[in-house]
């Protein structure tokens, strides 16, 4: 593994450095500063480690930060698939992950992420226990459970997980034909409409999804879910996660409307707590004051 600072471009993250960390399998782009014990947070889809600008300012003088773009998204790389799609596994972007903050010198770390990045976080308290000492989410339940309940009212809402696990090539040329006018279709369908999304921003995520590695490599993220996540998830049996995990989900999303988040994570998890905030699905960006408050009252909750 090897660390390489770059050049920061952009005012996004004031004070935090810019590096590419090369794992085991990828090179991952990462963004990190603070001070204080150290906490990984991780990005959903269609975005980058952008989305935790906001909670970075809030967060950076309690809290050590690393912001990383998974695997697959932003700009760290895009690596080949294979017919099991188990590059794009959250098993190996799990992996990413831990390798990332060994090279960072975080040996035990808590971690917070939204959507994609939460369901990469799950596997990493999984197969890396004794690392990680905290996991908090942001509008996910299980992937497993949420596949096994899924309802009209959940497939209508989330179509996107039925269309991203298409065979390839067609979504991504479906997507990739104006990748813009997909990422606003997507992301601005919610109540609060693009108004979550500061313009800077707004123009890095469009930048970045602007890549057809990137269209392929989030789509590959949604086959694996649907496949060979779910596999890993029946070969775990019983175990469940044992640290403690606070689950956070919009009032205005779909989560909370189509399935009960806390009794699905606690047939995942021993100690759960949690509840709905007034936002909808991007909550760090709409209502980052709030996600800022519940994660330093968790994260600095060492008991």
């Amino acid at each position: 593994m090897s660390v390489t600072e770059l050049p920061v471009a952009d005012a996004l993250f004031p004070g935090f450095r810019l590096l590419d960390v090369a794992t085991s399998g990828a090179r991952i782009r990462v963004r990190t500063g603070g001070e204080g014990p150290p906490l990984l947070l991780l990005h959903g889809y269609p975005q980058t480690h952008v989305l935790w600008h906001k909670l970075g300012e809030r967060l950076k003088d309690r809290f050590t930060l690393v912001c990383a773009d998974l695997r697959g998204y932003g700009d760290s790389d895009k690596p080949p698939t294979d017919a099991e799609h188990f590059p794009y596994s959250k098993r190996d972007m799990a992996l990413d992950m831990a390798q990332v903050m060994s090279a960072l010198g975080h040996e035990r770390f808590a971690v917070g992420a939204h959507d994609r990045g939460a369901r990469v976080a799950h596997r990493l308290a999984l197969d890396h226990a004794d690392r990680v000492t905290r996991l908090a989410t942001l509008d996910i339940a299980p992937t497993r459970e949420m596949y096994a309940g899924t309802t009209d009212a959940f497939a209508r809402a989330y179509w996107h997980w039925f269309f991203l696990i298409l065979p390839a090539p067609f979504p991504e040329r479906m997507i990739g034909a104006d990748p813009e006018a997909y990422w606003r279709k997507k992301c601005g369908s919610g109540a609060a409409g693009l108004a979550p999304f500061a313009p800077e921003a707004m123009a890095e995520y469009l930048r970045c999804f602007a890549d057809p590695a990137a269209i392929h490599g989030s789509c590959e993220d949604y086959r694996a879910a649907a496949t060979i996540d779910i596999r890993h998830d029946d070969e775990d049996g019983e175990r469940k996660l044992t640290q403690p995990l606070l689950a956070l989900w919009g009032e205005n999303g779909i989560i909370g409307k189509c399935f009960d988040p806390l009794e699905l994570w606690r047939r995942r998890a021993e100690n759960v707590q949690g509840r709905c905030l007034p936002g909808g699905h991007y909550l760090a960006e709409e209502i980052p004051d709030l996600v800022a408050a519940e994660f330093i009252a968790f994260f600095g909750d060492q008991s």
